[in-house]
C-alpha cells in the first residue's frame, strides 16, 4: 500500500489494489502499480477529490469503480469484496446524461425501475429526491436541453446517482460546463446533499479552489505512467458556507495545493 494511504481500524468501503491500465497489449502503461483507498465512515461519509494533469487517468479510476470499465490488472473492492453489477455506483459526467426522451421523474427513478420497486415506492422515493435537489415543479418536463438549463440536468444526474446508490457519489468534473454563478450554486447543493445523506463522494475536477472548499481530503496524480504522489488533509469547518472561502487559511490551503500541483508537474 502506497504510504499516501493509511489503512486504520475503519472498513474499507473502496479500494483499487495493484492498477495497472494498458491500451497496447502491454507495451506502456497510462497507469501503472496504483492503490487508492477509501475508508468507510458511518453517518459522516466523506468527499475525495482527485486532481491531477489531463490525460493521467482520474476519470478512468471513476470508471473502475462505476464498474464501466476493467483494469487491464489489478482488482476493484467495494466492502473488501470484488466488483459487482449490484455494487456499482452512479456517475455524474460533465456532459449531460440524462435520457432526453425520458421526463425529469422518469430519469431519477430509472435505478428504482432496474431494481423492481412497485411504482408508486418508486415514484415518491424519485420526488423526495427531485425536491432535495430543487427541481420540484419540474419533474413532468423532458430532460433535455434547453427544456432545462444545465445545472438543472445536473441536478437530475446527481438525484439520479444518489437513488441508484446512495453511499457512493461519482462525480467527474461535473461542473466544468457550467458558467460561474451556476457553478458555485451546484457547489453549494452538493455540500448540501454531503451533510443532509453522508455519501462518500469522489470528486474529479481541475479547480484548485473548488477542490478545496468541497473536499476533506485531496489527492494528487502524476503524468503517465500514473499514481498517486500527493495528499492534501483539509483541515477546514466539517459545515462549508461561502464564508469559508474568505479565510486566510482556506486561501493558504489553495496555495499548497497550487504548489504541490506545480511539484507533480515537474515529475518526469
Amino acid at each position: 500500500m502506497s504510504s499516501i494511504f493509511k489503512d486504520s481500524e475503519l472498513t474499507n468501503l473502496i479500494e483499487l489494489r495493484n492498477i495497472s491500465q494498458s491500451y497496447d497489449g502491454g507495451e506502456s502503461y497510462v497507469i501503472q502499480d496504483l492503490h487508492f483507498l477509501v475508508e468507510d465512515k458511518p453517518a459522516q461519509g466523506q468527499f475525495v477529490v482527485i486532481l491531477g494533469m489531463s490525460g493521467c487517468g482520474k476519470s478512468t479510476l471513476l470508471r473502475y469503480i462505476a464498474g464501466l470499465q476493467k483494469p487491464t490488472k489489478g482488482e476493484v473492492l467495494i466492502h473488501g469484496k470484488p466488483l459487482q453489477p449490484d455494487m456499482r455506483a452512479g456517475m455524474v459526467f460533465q456532459q449531460y446524461s440524462s435520457l432526453p426522451w425520458l421526463t425529469v421523474l422518469e430519469n431519477v427513478a430509472l435505478a428504482l425501475e432496474f431494481q423492481g420497486m412497485p411504482d408508486k415506492e418508486r415514484k415518491e422515493k424519485a420526488m423526495e429526491m427531485i425536491e432535495m435537489v430543487g427541481l420540484a415543479g419540474h419533474e413532468n418536463k423532458f430532460a433535455q436541453y434547453p427544456t432545462l438549463s444545465g445545472g438543472q440536468l445536473q441536478r437530475v444526474a446527481i438525484a439520479r446517482s444518489l437513488l441508484s446508490n446512495p453511499e457512493i457519489l461519482l462525480m467527474d468534473e461535473p461542473f466544468g460546463a457550467l458558467d460561474i454563478n451556476t457553478r458555485m450554486q451546484m457547489q453549494e447543493l452538493l455540500a448540501k446533499i454531503w451533510l443532509e445523506f453522508h455519501p462518500t463522494v469522489i470528486f474529479v475536477t481541475h479547480d484548485i479552489s473548488e477542490a478545496v472548499y468541497l473536499g476533506d481530503d485531496i489527492y494528487i496524480m502524476k503524468s503517465p505512467p500514473s499514481n498517486f504522489v500527493e495528499h492534501i488533509a483539509v483541515d477546514l469547518p466539517f459545515h462549508r458556507t461561502w464564508e469559508t472561502k474568505r479565510l486566510p487559511h482556506f486561501m493558504e490551503l489553495v496555495h499548497e495545493v497550487e504548489d504541490r500541483m506545480v511539484k507533480v508537474g515537474k515529475m518526469a
